[in-house]
């Protein structure tokens, strides 16, 4: 096969002509931009929000390919909501702050925890989740998952505060429901019981209710599945029904321990 053969095969088998990863490029920019307006002293917030109107504009006309899909509209409306996703930001960093011992401030927080970095980009990109705007919100939670190690799905429901210690490993699918003051630790999914398409627009995540903390590598599985407020769900364990509210729930592993040392 000589190149010319090739390179004709290639352009046969490029099939989709709206699959361009300049959208993936700007809209990690974007996300990085505006986490920056909202918490970055020294980045000046009206020169920054006229900026990134610019930018959602580009991309709106980049994702929007479909006939009748005004996306440039979603703007106006989206950026009256940053004053309240900040506060709700501002409230989950001061949970973390005052309840995680190792935590010297809340700049600390916001400078270095992935987990509030996770957070922090799933709300900023829930909104836009809810205005129905294409790729984008994915993309952002795209990103900061591939910065942080959590895989947040933008059409997740949270509560405030919400508190994700370590964060590595964490997955969140997209019905999942997380009420307010739930804290959950590395390792956590709260996930489906299985993949399939019929089930696209139904609810296949489990409902965590107020007050609850689950422990590393736990999997909780399953839309009818709900944990009651103020439970405590160890480490490792597997959950594919409901707890009842108030309850602690443990795996205890079989351990073996033996000496191998040689007795002279």
């Amino acid at each position: 096969m000589n190149l010319d053969t090739v390179i004709k095969e290639i352009k046969n088998n490029k099939k989709l002509p709206n699959l361009k990863f300049e959208i993936k490029e700007r809209t990690e920019a974007f996300t990085k931009h505006l986490f920056y307006t909202l918490f970055d002293e020294d980045t000046e917030v009206e020169e920054n929000i006229k900026k990134l109107g610019q930018e959602f504009e580009t991309l709106a006309d980049l994702v929007c390919w479909k006939p009748n899909t005004p996306c440039r509209n979603i703007w106006e409306e989206y950026i009256e909501k940053l004053p309240e996703i900040l506060q709700k930001l501002n409230a989950d960093a001061r949970a973390i702050a005052e309840n995680d011992p190792a935590a010297n401030s809340v700049e600390e927080v916001c400078l270095s925890y992935p987990g509030f970095f996770a957070i922090a980009i799933y709300r900023l990109s829930h909104e836009f989740y809810q205005f129905g705007l294409p790729l984008v919100p994915r993309l952002m939670t795209e990103c900061a998952h591939n910065l942080t190690g959590t895989d947040i799905n933008p059409g997740a429901k949270i509560g405030v505060p919400f508190f994700i210690d370590h964060a590595t490993g964490v997955v969140i699918g997209e019905t999942a429901i997380i009420n307010d003051n739930v804290k959950i630790y590395q390792g956590v999914t709260l996930g489906a019981l299985y993949v399939d398409r019929n089930l696209r627009k139904l609810k296949r995540h489990p409902t965590i209710e107020d007050n609850v903390t689950i422990y590393a590598n736990a999997t909780i599985l399953g839309g009818e599945t709900v944990i009651g407020a103020n439970s405590v769900i160890g480490g490792n364990v597997w959950l594919t029904k409901s707890v009842p509210a108030n309850s602690m729930v443990s795996h205890t592993p079989q351990i073996n321990i033996k000496n191998t040392a040689q007795h002279e």
